[in-house]
């Protein structure tokens, strides 16, 4: 049941919106479930939500908000981020609390993913 006035849904504009579903179901297993040609939504994955058919993308560079994963390894899923396709656009560095690099998926949406200080 969703919490009162807690965030609870996220939409991300997709200008290819089976390239977009086919990367996050390769890279972080999610699944997808249709509302028409041009909206497609996703639950379970801490925050729910959709991708909407658009020309736009959400960049930081553009204001736009960045969320960021989490992975217990930084490499290993950042591996699997370029081999479905996604772009490196920002490698991994380091911040204060843990390590971290931002990504864009096939219609230009930018994420980040963040992982523990290396030992």
């Amino acid at each position: 049941m969703p919490a009162h006035e807690k965030l609870n849904y996220v939409e991300f504009p997709a200008k290819n919106l089976a390239a977009t579903k086919a990367f996050f179901e390769a890279t972080f297993a999610w699944t997808f479930e249709d509302y028409g040609p041009a909206y497609s939504a996703f639950a379970g994955q801490g925050l729910d939500g959709g991708f909407f058919q658009s020309d736009l993308s959400a960049r930081s560079e553009q204001g736009s908000a960045l969320l960021v994963f989490y992975s217990d390894d930084l490499e290993g899923t950042l591996t699997k981020v370029v081999k479905a396709g996604g772009l490196i656009v920002k490698p991994i560095f380091s911040f204060p609390g843990g390590r971290r690099f931002h990504f864009t998926e096939p219609s230009g949406n930018e994420f980040a993913v963040w992982g523990q200080p290396q030992a």
